[in-house]
């Protein structure tokens, strides 16, 4: 019985090991979660060269704040997705680092002192108020103050992420490569933040108007105009949702890889394991899957730097197959 699976092999490792090449081991050493790490990185590979697979990138805002923006710019920069599903706390953290930074903390600062300071501390992330409240009610207003002069009294959270990815962010941004490569970003939570904030105190004197079933219509074109689906969810939360409430009505997905620290006891939707999506029909039985526990700051820019490394010796390899 126990012939039918293979043997646990230890790393070796050697100077000028690439990542590609550590992940391979991972999946021979089989450790608790490296062994999941790998499976992950392999149906990323097939998700994403699938030629009839409509991909979804969905994570919260938490993670923007850190440098691990610059592993999901990479994402959507090399156009390896196709739709973004997130929060509106990303489009707050992304446009506010464009241009300001924010400032490595700890965990265990005094609180107190720092709100004295007006300083916000995000885990270990220090965020004075000038690089986020002030300098994001700035751009905001200037923003909708252009929009409403040229005429626009109606707009949904895939236009208003676009407009601020072309007007107000750099080539360090997510939602600037999102623009540039026409990948929409939805958020369906998108007053619950700054940018959020700044638009409904904006229309205390305008009358713009947010349509979010507009959002909604159009994602519900892009499911059914598709053969397959498959998603990379961070986190969870609402944009983990709508990724996959939405495909529950095109049969579920047919990839899907989940990162998260949550538990699954409680009973949360974050800390669900892709099994739990397949009971109602949001994950295909049939879908290749798999739930990687751990933090998204340090598994994903191992897995992505992996998966570029993988996709283009598959790319060198299909060129010389066919000169």
């Amino acid at each position: 019985m126990i012939r039918k699976y293979e043997s646990i092999k230890d790393y070796v490792l050697h100077e000028n090991m690439s990542i590609s090449e550590l992940i391979d081991q991972m999946r021979d050493a089989w450790g608790f979660t490296a062994g999941k790490i790998a499976t992950g990185v392999e149906i990323l590979v097939k998700m994403i060269t699938d030629k009839e697979c409509l991909k979804f990138l969905s994570f919260p805002a938490c993670i923007v704040a850190t440098g691990t923006r610059g592993v999901l710019k990479e994402i959507v920069r090399r156009r390896l997705i196709d739709v973004i599903i997130t929060t509106s706390g990303t489009i707050d953290h992304d446009l506010a680092r464009c241009w300001k930074d924010y400032y490595r903390g700890s965990f265990d600062l005094d609180d107190k002192k720092l709100h004295k300071m007006g300083i916000n501390r995000l885990g270990n992330i220090l965020i004075p108020n000038e690089s986020y409240g002030f300098i994001i009610e700035r751009k905001m207003r200037e923003l909708l103050s252009a929009l409403w002069d040229e005429g626009i009294r109606e707009i949904s959270s895939r236009e208003i992420t676009r407009e601020i990815g072309l007007r107000l962010c750099n080539e360090d941004s997510i939602l600037y490569w999102a623009a540039r490569n026409n990948i929409p970003v939805y958020v369906p939570g998108i007053t619950d933040g700054a940018v959020g904030y700044q638009i409904w105190l904006f229309s205390q004197d305008h009358k713009l108007r947010v349509d979010v079933l507009r959002d909604e219509q159009e994602l519900n074109d892009l499911i059914f105009s598709a053969k397959k689906t498959g998603a990379l969810v961070i986190g969870g939360g609402i944009s983990k949702h709508h990724v996959i409430w939405w495909n529950q009505f095109k049969g579920g997905l047919d990839y899907a890889v989940y990162i998260t620290t949550a538990v699954e006891w409680d009973g949360s939707l974050s800390g669900a394991r892709v099994r739990e999506a397949i009971s109602w029909g949001k994950v295909k039985e049939t879908a290749k899957h798999v739930t990687i526990e751990g933090d998204a700051t340090v598994i994903l820019p191992i897995m992505i730097a992996a998966l570029i490394s993988k996709l283009k010796l598959r790319k060198v390899s299909f060129i010389h197959e066919h000169q």
